[in-house]
Parts: structure tokens; sequence; C-alpha cells
């Protein structure tokens, strides 16, 4: 999982393993090596804060890349709305559930 994920992270800012590991003072073959053997904490964080992501997120242990874990992540809330039937005791409308994703929106959106 680290490997891969390291790998679509490098990808996806159009540079290949060897780029991102000489970049980061590693060998260049580090990163391969990782597909067998753990990085050290120091090592696995300093490749966190290149990509801007958690080391949780490396490790596979979330989804979630955000490192502060303050981006909202609304796929989930989406699924809930879209299931939703009612609230309450009172069924909801298509309107109501778009009422409740603009707000949460605009409460969320300066995160």
């Amino acid at each position: 999982m680290l490997f891969e994920r390291v790998k679509i992270l490098a990808k996806k800012r159009d540079k290949n393993l060897k780029q991102v590991a000489i970049e980061l003072g590693f060998s260049e073959n580090a990163f391969y090596k990782w597909s067998k053997q753990s990085p050290k904490a120091d090592t696995l964080q300093k490749v966190a804060d290149y990509f801007n992501v958690s080391t949780d997120y490396l490790l596979g242990r979330t989804d979630n890349p955000d490192p502060d874990n303050t981006k909202l992540d609304t796929s989930d809330l989406e699924d809930v709305l879209d299931n939703m039937k009612s609230f309450g005791g009172v069924e909801m409308t298509d309107r109501d559930k778009e009422t409740i994703r603009a707000f949460l929106k605009g409460k969320f959106s300066d995160r």
C-alpha cells in the first residue's frame, strides 16, 4: 500500500519515484525498498510533508490525505443525504436535501 500510494502521488506531480527520492535526499531506489521493508518514522514523515499528506494516508490507515484532517470529506455526507427519507418523522424533499447541502458547504468552506 505504501509503495503504491507514493507512486500515485509522484505521478500526480509528473515525477517518477527516482526523481522524488533524489529531491528528498534519498537513494535513487529508496522507494522500491519500501515494497519489501518499512521505512523509519522520520523518513516516512519527510515523504508525507513533501506530498502534503498524512503518514496515516501513506500507510493506508485512511483514505483522507489531509495531514491536518480539517478538510471536509463530503462523499459520506452525500450518501447519507441521498438515502435519507425523513428527519424527525418528517419526510424530506429534494429541496430540503439541497438546503442542507448548501448550509454545510457554506459552514465548512472556510476550513
